[in-house]
């Protein structure tokens, strides 16, 4: 993922925990939404995480984090060597786009889910009563279609 200092007054912005790692994108999300599989809710600890899409060449990462690390096939993580926040993944069949946790942005109340990704692995107790559209599996046809936001 690239490094670099340059910033413009539009650029989306934000950082870890710890502030050690700081993200900028030069272009809004492509999506934003909710998922609901094991994977995603180990990474983050949390019951149904939120992430933004951004095209990857839109994302600046500093420091540059290396090639990331991979635990489940097909798919790329990176996390915060200091304080372990899950910074970025990357998903082989979605290849046109990077996947971020909205909570790490400093403009995150700007970019509302717009959908529910695997909702057929939404806990039982988890009650999110909204009406956004939900797709049992990845959501890939609806992610994919995103590229002509």
């Amino acid at each position: 993922m690239p490094s670099d200092t340059t910033q413009n007054q539009n650029d989306i912005t934000g950082r870890c925990y710890c502030g050690t790692v700081s993200l900028r994108f030069s272009a809004p999300p492509q999506i934003v939404a909710y998922c609901h599989c094991s994977d995603c809710r180990r990474w983050t600890g949390a019951p149904a995480p939120a992430f933004a899409a951004f095209a990857p060449d839109t994302l600046t990462l500093s420091p540059d984090l290396g090639p990331g690390t991979s635990h489940t096939p097909g798919v790329t993580r990176w996390n915060c060597p200091d304080c372990g926040s899950p910074i970025a993944a990357q998903f082989d069949y979605l290849p046109d786009q990077t996947y971020v946790p909205i909570g790490l942005l400093d403009q995150a109340a700007d970019f509302p889910p717009a959908m529910h990704c695997h909702s057929g692995s939404t806990l039982p107790w988890l009650h999110m009563n909204d009406t956004l559209p939900r797709a049992n599996d990845s959501g890939r046809d609806a992610l994919t279609a995103s590229h002509d936001i």
